[in-house]
């Protein structure tokens, strides 16, 4: 495939306004757009050499997507697509986003993600969710110092720091003396919260995860210790 394109960041590239531009430009349109008006669509300088080569670029890249689509057609998933399935979407990418990674389906990213046992996510940030839900396999009623786990408050990866046991409650100053796991009925954690950061532009630019501290109670937290059968590697979520 050609790769000679070269986007620049206030160019609008995007494969939805590429092929958005083809559309208008054909003569199915009715009335088709001049290549002027195509190079201020996409916001490239008018161009029109540099405009048949990103239109060009694009299809090719179409045509070879729905050829790798129709060699994947009716395979099982295979151990490397579940791997990057689930440890995409438990990053954050969408469903879209990961079919499209691995010239699969929609429906074939959602089935990897039902069968194997994976948490489900807040589809946006503007979804209002206290709360997600867990399936059986990630359901437990403990978990281990530095334990990779999910969080279904916080919608995301977390690690275990520890349990608010007694012992540990009696002897630590900054804590009410209470027995949690009778108050809660269930253990309860500190946990540190895994989120991405954004310090592009910072003097940290090369810090990419952060987070926080928290408390969770247990049956808010999922074990995902399953999935590392499939090769996922639960550090890196």
């Amino acid at each position: 495939m050609r790769r000679g394109v070269k986007k620049k960041e206030y160019e609008n590239l995007t494969a939805s306004n590429i092929q958005k531009v083809i559309k208008l430009l054909s003569p199915e349109s009715g009335t088709p757009i001049t290549k002027k008006e195509a190079c201020s669509i996409l916001n490239i300088s008018y161009n029109t050499k540099r405009l048949d080569s990103i239109i060009q670029e694009h299809n090719e890249r179409v045509e070879y997507r729905n050829l790798r689509k129709q060699q994947n057609r009716g395979k099982p998933a295979q151990k490397h697509e579940i791997a990057e399935a689930v440890q995409r979407y438990l990053r954050g990418d969408s469903v879209q986003e990961i079919a499209t990674g691995l010239y699969r389906s929609v429906a074939f990213v959602n089935n990897i993600i039902e069968t194997v046992g994976v948490p489900q996510r807040v589809r946006s940030k503007e979804e209002k969710v206290e709360v997600d839900y867990l399936p059986d396999e990630c359901t437990s009623e403990s978990f281990q110092p530095g334990e990779i786990v999910w969080s279904a408050v916080y919608h995301t990866a977390a690690k275990i720091v520890r349990e608010y046991d007694k012992p540990y409650v009696e002897k630590s100053k900054g804590l009410v003396n209470t027995d949690y796991e009778k108050e809660y009925s269930n253990k309860v954690y500190s946990i540190y919260v895994i989120e991405d950061v954004d310090t592009e532009g910072t003097y940290f630019s090369n810090i990419s995860a952060g987070g926080f501290y928290a408390s969770s109670i247990a049956y808010d937290l999922g074990k995902l210790s399953h999935l590392e059968q499939y090769g996922i590697d639960l550090t890196r979520l």
